[in-house]
């Protein structure tokens, strides 16, 4: 597989010194704040930046540390710059991913009877333990056509929403993390998933800030209305710690835990 294949630059920048300006730019950074962190003469980030000078490899991931560029963009600096990419993505069923794999498995299985679920970058469900689809009893089939979006399920009308019992508190919290994954990451991808949720209707009357019960001003839980009653769950984000695979560093496992012993209680009976 292309290591950077699926990535949202190709097209749109094409030498080097584009994806630095790109880069730093979103990062806020002056020339000179990037030049002093990166121990770059402000001169040479200047030549490269235009175009003037080329990078060397050493550069190249100096200048990516430093702006904190996500692995798959820093295959796309380093081919921009002339050099190999650095970092391979493979699929999860890649026998070099075996260990992983299978502490993912370990991580979702383990977590029973609680919803588990593995995502990638654009919060599309790679996998999930045997209690995720007991809860998505009658949601609409095209919603669960793989790869199923866990925003878009969770968001759509025809999804999940009808049945958030705080809609408008899960929804800003859910925005708020996309948001601030799209400021970190700079991914087209997410920005568009980004407009198309805020494209559906809102139902009037929502509780976006008024937050209420024991989890107050500590974590917003996700109240889920089933057809055995009102579950109430609060939500854990687990990565992984050092990769070096881009498959890998754009995983997160969603882990969701019962918020009271109600919840608890019809988790045991529901599995």
């Amino acid at each position: 597989m292309n290591p950077t294949q699926g990535t949202y630059t190709d097209a749109k920048r094409t030498h080097f010194g584009e994806h630095l300006r790109h880069w730093r730019q979103h990062r806020r950074l002056s020339q000179l704040e990037l030049s002093a962190q990166a121990d770059i003469s402000t001169r040479h980030l200047s030549f490269v930046e235009t175009g003037r000078s080329l990078p060397s490899r050493e550069v190249v991931l100096r200048l990516s540390d430093r702006l904190e560029i996500p692995l798959r963009e820093r295959n796309a600096m380093l081919m921009a710059a002339g050099y190999a990419p650095m970092y391979r993505e493979r699929t999860l069923d890649d026998p070099a991913l075996a260990a992983a794999r299978q502490a993912i498995d370990l991580v979702l299985a383990s977590h029973a009877p609680s919803p588990a679920l593995a995502v990638d970058r654009h919060w599309n469900m790679v996998a999930h333990n045997r209690v995720v689809p007991l809860l998505l009893a009658d949601i609409d089939s095209s919603l669960l056509a793989p790869p199923v979006n866990v925003l878009r399920l969770s968001l759509h009308p025809n999804g999940l929403a009808p049945r958030i019992a705080n809609l408008g508190q899960w929804r800003a919290h859910l925005f708020d993390r996309l948001r601030q994954q799209v400021r970190a990451s700079g991914d087209a991808g997410l920005a568009a998933l980004c407009d198309e949720l805020l494209a559906y209707p809102v139902p009037p009357g929502l509780d976006d800030l008024q937050l209420a019960g024991e989890l107050a001003g500590m974590v917003v839980p996700l109240r889920l209305k089933t057809s055995l009653g009102v579950m109430s769950f609060i939500s854990t984000t687990t990565i992984f710690g050092t990769p070096v695979d881009v498959t890998l560093q754009e995983l997160a496992i969603e882990t969701l835990f019962a918020a009271d012993e109600a919840t608890a209680a019809l988790l045991r009976g529901l599995a």
